[in-house]
């Protein structure tokens, strides 16, 4: 039988192509109908490490993908919303969750792909509902999957009379270790286990891979589709980078563990192929279950042992910003209204800080353009609409209780100011946008509008922070100073877009940098106005 190898590999990686798009998008699908919802799952579901396991389960089946959960993880751990035990909790549970693509595809719909396509379709094209055009992408990539994988399979089969295939896999049976490499590469290669496995499937189904060499490209499968969240974290922050390391030495240890018990685990997986009367797919969605299972319970006892290691491994300080309010505890609100009167204000001026030190990333983005800067402030202001939410309910719980006449004026002057502190972190975004737009359209400012707008940026910090501390000591001396450095931004504002005017009539700057210009200017200016605000709910003014 002649090899046409521009057929089989056209086949199979348009095949491989399609597969991944199905994964992907079903993934966006899901992810859609389940809204916002899953990083709140994440949040408030991972109390314990069980929890955090049935978590990452549950968001995982979801995502279609346990690299999206993790990377989801990570970012929670970053923001202070979980910390590191917790973490390694849902990146298990992860693990399981990805192990139910595998399921799907045992289940071996395959001669129904394309009929579930052409429904997917007319759900995303022909029905205007946004509900029904989730579902719509939930069920073509569902159909795009087992389409990619057929297409896969086909491609595949003309290896059965190749010899030096043949070889490959006599020798992945009598050593192991050749089969978890070659899984590991692969899934590197490919960037999803999914895929892989589903591969692995393919292959074991039309007898190309036997139980022996498949059980060991399995695991390396497992350890390869980590490089993802490795990638990921590679220049992030620290916690960033421990939960990725977790991830890798979790399906290391798993690995190891499988490798010494190989000769029973196959056993096992032969025994019940024979008692469930297995399909070859459905045979290895069952391995990829039990190893994964296994390996959780195994290693969740040891979830402190985990956090110690990786902790040694990369030192440094695990979140960068606490998304959680601090003071905020209900049971004053019933008991002493005054106490949670004051640890309101305390968070207030948290919130307060977290927006300073917002402006001042803010600032040397714009200057300096490092990523770490914008993402920073992304996370800052993240953490500002968080405590926002979490400070206005709790003040409108406070409300309710009987407030003496000053501490009813304290509670407006709290309810304003949160409200101010939450524009300023707007403001900093829009400006970090413009930054953003800056860089990618490669617009220049001229060097003394730059001067100008860090003076500005200077002048605007400071005003803010007086603010906040006029507010922290109740200083009336301070709040009109702030008010009268505020009068100094408007005028520095009216001179900047003058001058600003003049240096387009001369040529020195273009339109779209002159745009990019007065929208920081007017954003600065506006948080100028948000800082007297404050300031004035200080005075007791209107």
């Amino acid at each position: 039988m002649e090899l046409n190898v521009q057929q089989m590999l056209f086949e199979f990686l348009g095949g491989l192509g399609i597969f991944l798009f199905g994964i992907k998008y079903m993934g966006d699908g899901l992810q859609k109908s389940a809204g916002d919802k899953l990083r709140d799952i994440l949040d408030r579901f991972t109390t314990n490490p069980l929890m955090g396991v049935l978590a990452g389960i549950f968001v995982t089946v979801l995502l279609q993908t346990s690299t999206g959960t993790t990377v989801l993880t990570i970012g929670l751990v970053s923001a202070g919303f979980m910390n590191l035990r917790q973490a390694i909790g849902v990146i298990m549970g992860a693990n399981i969750g990805t192990t139910v693509t595998a399921f799907i595809i045992g289940i071996k719909i395959s001669d129904y792909a394309l009929p579930i396509i052409a429904v997917g379709a007319i759900l995303l094209f022909f029905i205007k509902s946004k509900k029904i055009h989730n579902l719509g992408q939930i069920v073509f990539g569902f159909g795009a999957l087992f389409y990619g994988l057929e297409l896969m399979g086909d491609g595949m089969k003309p290896l059965r009379g190749l010899e030096a295939f043949h070889d490959l896999t006599v020798s992945m049976s009598s050593n192991p270790v050749l089969g978890v490499v070659i899984g590991t590469l692969f899934t590197v290669l490919v960037q999803s286990s999914s895929a892989t496995i589903g591969i692995l499937q393919e292959l074991h189904a039309q007898e190309l891979v036997n139980i022996y060499a498949a059980l060991p490209i399995l695991f390396g499968d497992n350890i390869g589709t980590t490089i993802t969240a490795v990638l990921a974290s590679i220049g992030a922050t620290v916690a960033a980078r421990r939960a990725a390391a977790t991830h890798v030495l979790f399906n290391l240890i798993g690995t190891t563990i499988f490798l010494l018990l190989l000769k029973p685990f196959t056993a096992l997986i032969l025994q019940l192929k024979g008692t469930l009367s297995l399909n070859p797919e459905m045979t290895i969605a069952f391995a990829h279950g039990i190893f994964n299972i296994t390996n959780t319970i195994i290693q969740l006892p040891f979830i402190a042992l985990l956090a110690l290691i990786v902790t040694k491994l990369i030192p440094g300080q695990d979140s960068v910003v606490e998304y959680k309010a601090k003071h905020l505890d209900p049971v004053f609100i019933e008991q002493s209204p005054s106490i949670a009167l004051g640890q309101a204000k305390e968070e207030v001026l948290r919130m307060g800080n977290l927006a300073t030190t917002g402006l001042e990333e803010t600032k040397e983005y714009l200057n300096k353009k490092q990523m770490k800067n914008s993402q920073m402030a992304s996370q800052l202001e993240d953490a500002i609409n968080n405590l926002d939410r979490k400070i206005t309910d709790y003040l409108v719980q406070l409300a309710t209780s009987s407030l003496s006449e000053n501490e009813s004026s304290e509670h407006t002057v709290l309810m304003d100011t949160v409200r101010d502190i939450e524009r300023i972190g707007d403001h900093f975004e829009n400006i970090i946008e413009l930054a953003e737009y800056q860089q990618a359209n490669k617009v220049k400012i001229t060097e003394s509008a730059m001067n100008d707008l860090n003076e500005m940026f200077d002048l605007t910090i400071s005003t803010v922070k007086e603010a906040l501390s006029s507010l922290d000591h109740n200083d009336k001396k301070l709040a009109h100073l702030v008010i009268e450095k505020e009068e100094k931004i408007d005028k520095m504002e009216r001179t900047l877009r003058k001058q600003h005017i003049l240096r387009l009539n001369e040529g020195l700057c273009s339109g779209q940098a002159g745009i990019v210009y007065v929208d920081i200017v007017s954003n600065l200016e506006r948080i100028g106005d948000h800082a007297v605000n404050i300031a004035e709910a200080v005075l007791g003014e209107e």
